[in-house]
């Protein structure tokens, strides 16, 4: 099973994005423990070192949809702000959303056509008398890369092959930006209250604020 998540600060301040830096730390260590494989498909940096306004990532294994039960929805971080000391504001709420219907594009070579060329000098003139360039084009997508550092057309096949995927994963997470932004629009601010986690602290630590559903005892009656 695989889930595409996004951990973001939604249109919430420095505070915020400095609260997705470390649940994401969190999010990875609880996902490691859980025997969830990852990977972090793209990160939107934030306005200060250490920041993040959002991260992208590909959850894969048996027990995703579980481990995310303790996970989608509102977090919750309690504390002062880092950045400006004299700020009352003490709750801070970030989002952690499933992106669904995003797709992953596959890399896959044997979807790679090449072409062959002489390559060419400064002013167009032919550095070599026979075709050792090579024009790769991925076919899905129609991104290509021209490629002739080399003397061997077989070296600057496999020169080829690691830039174009580069480029077509560019591609993609352009792609997957917009149709990001499309799906945070059904969500104008990240939802409030009711977290699904609380977090409190510089240091980070859970905070364990948990309802209690254990019945009160009735007080007894006294006998007259």
């Amino acid at each position: 099973m695989e889930k595409l998540i996004q951990i973001t600060s939604g249109r919430g301040p420095l505070e915020c994005q400095w609260v997705v830096a470390k649940v994401l730390k969190v999010f990875l260590e609880e996902a490691k423990n859980n025997k969830i494989g990852y990977e972090i498909i793209h990160r939107e940096n934030g306005d200060e070192n250490l920041t993040l306004k959002s991260a992208t990532l590909l959850l894969k294994g048996k027990g995703v949809a579980e481990f995310l039960e303790n996970w989608l929805g509102s977090i919750l971080w309690i504390g002062k702000s880092r950045f400006r000391k004299l700020h009352k504001r003490s709750n801070w709420f970030i989002g952690v959303f499933e992106l669904e219907g995003l797709e992953k594009i596959e890399f896959n070579e044997k979807e790679i056509q090449f072409q062959t060329a002489r390559s060419q000098g400064s002013g167009g003139q032919n550095v070599n008398k026979v075709n050792t360039a090579v024009r790769a084009t991925y076919l899905k997508t129609g991104q290509s890369v021209f490629v002739q550092d080399s003397r061997s057309q077989l070296e600057n096949k496999k020169l080829s092959v690691g830039r174009l995927k580069e480029k077509v994963m560019e591609f993609h997470i352009q792609q997957l930006e917009k149709r990001m932004q499309a799906t945070w629009n059904n969500h104008l601010s990240v939802q409030r209250g009711n977290p699904i986690r609380t977090f409190a602290g510089i240091d980070f630590k859970k905070n364990d604020r948990q309802k209690s559903f254990k019945k009160r005892k009735k007080p007894t009656e006294k006998r007259i």
